[in-house]
């Protein structure tokens, strides 16, 4: 019998437990990919620069350092995963980013303390997000912005792994919240919602180091997935790996653009 998937079936990532040991590794971008990004930010961002940012759940540091080259800094990675936060202390050091243990509910930071946060794929690990709306709110300037970068449930990206792994879809589908949802939620304590952006993220590098990485199992949907699952699906890459039949292609990715209270 196939595992339910529903909301209350997905139990919380521990990444304390396995995840912080292969992140930095599994989920690694090359630089003009996280240029990119930094990029599509930019013109939702006030033009002055330095801006202070959190980057809220910034695990093992992978744009932290980037946000401060781009935005001047200082930028407070905040995240509560004590593996993840060493991972980043040790590889993605920057003379104007601090990393700081917290989460969303509780951040570390004085009132009114930042122009910007960042969310970046962290939204959906967040047990209590009206409480973590609520304390966005407070740390961001009157009229500072949240760039919250998630998956919506109605727009999951056809990733090149995804019919490998064929609940995977059902899987984030329940993970994930919808862009009405999200925008109602952070609405109701005053934030505004500027823009829902949808941006192309090219597929980059060698197909054989994709697979390498993927095989880290550095992504969040695969603890949700049985063993036999996750083994059948690499087996079924590799086959088409060794035949040079795995189609390489780019995904959509979605952020929403929103306006602390004044």
């Amino acid at each position: 019998m196939e595992p339910q998937t529903s909301p209350e079936s997905l139990g919380p990532v521990d990444y304390d437990r396995v995840q912080h040991q292969s992140y930095a590794q599994g989920r690694a971008l090359p630089a003009a990919s996280i240029q990119r990004y930094m990029d599509t930010f930019a013109p939702h961002l006030p033009a002055r620069r330095p801006l202070v940012g959190v980057d809220l759940g910034s695990g093992t540091g992978r744009f932290t350092p980037a946000l401060a080259e781009a935005f001047g800094g200082p930028i407070h990675g905040v995240e509560p995963a004590d593996g993840m936060r060493r991972a980043a202390e040790q590889g993605a050091r920057h003379p104007r980013v601090s990393y700081l243990a917290g989460q969303a509910e509780t951040i570390p930071l004085p009132d009114a303390t930042a122009d910007f946060v960042l969310m970046f794929l962290s939204y959906h690990h967040v047990a209590d997000k009206p409480a973590a709306a609520r304390e966005i709110a407070r740390v961001l300037t009157p009229g500072g912005r949240l760039l919250l970068r998630s998956t919506f449930k109605e727009r999951i990206p056809d990733h090149w792994w995804r019919h490998y792994f064929p609940r995977s879809g059902d899987v984030e589908r329940a993970m994930f919240p919808t862009v009405a949802e999200t925008c109602e939620l952070f609405e109701g304590v005053g934030f505004r919602t500027l823009e829902v952006v949808q941006t192309e993220a090219p597929f980059h590098g060698r197909i054989e180091d994709a697979v390498a990485r993927l095989k880290l199992r550095a992504v969040s949907t695969f603890e949700h997935l049985t063993e036999a699952e996750l083994t059948e699906g690499f087996a079924r890459i590799d086959a088409d790996l060794a035949r040079g039949a795995i189609v390489e292609k780019s995904t959509l990715a979605d952020f929403i653009v929103f306006e602390a209270p004044r």
